[in-house]
């Protein structure tokens, strides 16, 4: 959801940043006439004079009004003007409609930005403006108290070495030749070792896939890591092939009944089927491979006209489709018996993201705009009584994402609060911290979508009474859009690393354990809203809303002595190359450290896809 107001003004649309908020602007982007111009009568001719669709457009109407000559036509008929002919009043009708759209074309460009006049400036930061937001305060302290008294602190440690201390490339691979690193055998690493090797290896170049033309909102790997698939607001959807390391576009897909753009795109668990939703009641599942093309419409068949699942996600055994959507409602769609099987009333406003919390599918999360995140499971779900497990609270304004860690305990949720959070499924909310929750929540009065964040959600503070969560992190912008945010792969980083887009065109990665930003990637001159880790290679793939897909790789030189982690450079290069090497003894100290990675990686246990 847009705005945080609990009240809806009349003709004003919920819904978010990518919602199709007039189809009179569509209508002027396809050169059709709008079909929401009606001729007036005598009856409705005050109604037109005095009630424009959206309030914010009658305030701009007005300013235009003030400044105007007396030779200029008013944009709106003012509430006295009885005595307009039935001519006049068409045409001031269809004026009004087309500066509508055009204001809210510009709008959703990002070309125009709308400040309230109430909004106190003292209680701001940073804006969305033309330029990309100023990046958020990282310098502070981070408590790390509860999650250091978690069992996930020992499990991370466990998985990436950091349990037997700190010790260098080098020495580590001195042990490894002696049969000292874990599995008791020359010449390899165990799995915890070699994510411990490994996760020093960051992405740190980007590389330009490809560049659209327009917005690019979804972009992720298959379970394999065969496949990439991409969506944009041009409604195609480009999937590519990257078995080889190289992306090689194969298909592309032209998504039907589209309103605003694609805003959610799931894989199938076998990589065979990509199914997609956006402004509409049906979702629509395609095939990747085969002679014939597939191409169906699910009906959800929701109550409401303006529907939109903001949120997809598979089954493990890929036969229920789960979806959030602008209703409060989720929506399983079961493809044996080909239709909707479950609607559950979860939330009171847009529920934003859905996940499956393991390969069971039996436990669900949702997350919405109500600053909640609920736990469900399906073997006690019923529609005419549906109660979540649990609920978990901590967060002071919408949720726009959730990922699990896959183990059916710890997830991630991204917030429009600036922070991300890590939970514990054993840990719920008391009933007293989730009406705390709500009514914080309802007061937040700020819009996301192209206001400024307040101070006081970006100003650290300590954990509020009833907060849940085991960890935040804070260092990324959370505007525009519904940005993404996921844990790093198990297989090549252990999961020691949450990464996520950010509304000022970076990439940046957390220490799951520190809650320290270990990296920043600075490649995109607009919001990144989707961010892919490749399952098995250091490799990370960014969609932004420069119309670019950007692919991350590790190029240069990495300390192989320290312990620590590089520190980022301050320099915002745009760019995202590295200044070229300068003397061959560079070339080879280069080849050297890819040397060592290739052999770091070079392990007896192989990916199981």
């Amino acid at each position: 959801m847009g705005s945080n107001n609990s009240s809806n003004q009349s003709g004003t649309e919920p819904g978010h940043q990518e919602a199709d908020t007039s189809s009179s602007s569509s209508s002027i982007l396809s050169g059709q006439a709008s079909p929401e111009v009606q001729v007036p009568t005598e009856a409705t001719r005050r109604a037109i004079a005095i009630d424009p669709p959206n309030p914010l457009f009658r305030a701009m109407a007005d300013e235009l009004n003030r400044g105007s000559n007396n030779n200029a036509v008013e944009v709106f008929p003012s509430a006295d003007s009885s005595d307009v002919s039935d001519d006049d009043a068409i045409e001031h009708h269809v004026a009004q409609n087309d500066l509508i759209s055009v204001f809210q074309m510009l709008i959703r460009s990002g070309q125009i930005h709308i400040m309230s006049s109430e909004d106190d400036s003292s209680d701001e930061t940073y804006s969305c403006s033309s330029s990309r937001p100023l990046v958020p305060r990282s310098d502070y302290e981070v408590d790390t108290s509860i999650i250091d008294n978690n069992d996930i602190s020992l499990m991370m440690k466990q998985a990436t070495a950091i349990e037997s201390g700190g010790r260098s490339l080098p020495s580590l691979l001195a042990q490894r030749e002696l049969g000292r690193t874990g599995n008791g055998m020359k010449g390899g690493f165990d799995k915890p070792h070699r994510n411990h090797v490994t996760g020093r290896f960051l992405p740190n170049t980007i590389r330009r896939i490809a560049n659209y033309g327009f917005k690019a909102f979804c972009g992720t790997y298959s379970k394999s890591g065969d496949i990439f698939l991409s969506a944009a607001q041009d409604r195609a959807i480009r999937i590519y092939d990257t078995s080889n390391g190289n992306f090689k576009k194969f298909k592309k897909i032209i998504a039907r009944d589209v309103g605003w753009s694609i805003l959610d795109t799931a894989f199938s668990p076998d990589g065979r089927y990509v199914v997609y939703s956006s402004w509409s009641e049906c979702i629509h599942i395609c095939n990747i491979y085969g002679d014939v093309e597939r191409h169906d419409s699910l009906c959800l068949c929701p109550d409401n006209r303006r529907f939109c699942i903001f949120s997809l996600a598979f089954s493990e055994d890929g036969n229920d489709i789960l979806g959030g959507a602008n209703d409060g409602f989720l929506y399983v769609y079961n493809r044996e018996s080909n239709q909707r099987v479950l609607k559950i009333e979860a939330h009171e406003d847009d529920v934003n993201s859905v996940a499956f919390a393991d390969e069971t599918s039996n436990i669900l999360f949702s997350a919405a705009d109500d600053g909640l995140c609920k736990v469900w499971d399906r073997r006690t779900l019923r529609e005419s009584d549906p109660q979540p497990v649990g609920i978990l609270a901590g967060h002071i304004d919408g949720i726009t994402y959730i990922d699990p860690k896959g183990d059916g305990r710890y997830l991630l949720t991204n917030s429009k609060d600036q922070s991300i959070k890590l939970w514990d499924m054993r840990r719920f909310a008391s009933d007293d911290a989730i009406s705390k929750t709500k009514r914080v929540v309802a007061e937040q009065n700020w819009d996301y979508r192209w206001q400024r964040v307040p101070k006081r959600l970006c100003v650290p503070r300590k954990q509020a009474d009833g907060d849940v969560s085991v960890m935040t992190y804070r260092g990324h912008s959370v505007l525009n859009t519904l940005i993404r945010c996921h844990f790093s792969p198990s297989y090549s980083t252990g999961q020691q690393y949450i990464y996520t887009g950010c509304a000022a065109g970076r990439i940046v990665i957390y220490d799951v354990l520190t809650g320290k930003i270990v990296k920043t990637l600075k490649g995109h001159r607009e919001c990144v809203r989707d961010v892919s880790w490749h399952p098995y290679r250091p490799e990370i793939v960014s969609s932004s809303w420069d119309n670019s897909i950007g692919l991350w790789t590790v190029e240069g030189n990495h300390s192989l002595d320290s312990d620590g982690m590089e520190e980022d450079s301050e320099n915002d290069d745009l760019s995202g190359s590295k200044a070229p090497r300068r003397s061959a003894r560079l070339a080879a100290k280069r080849q050297q450290e890819q040397d060592r990675l290739r052999q770091a990686m070079d392990v007896d246990e192989s990916p199981q896809i």
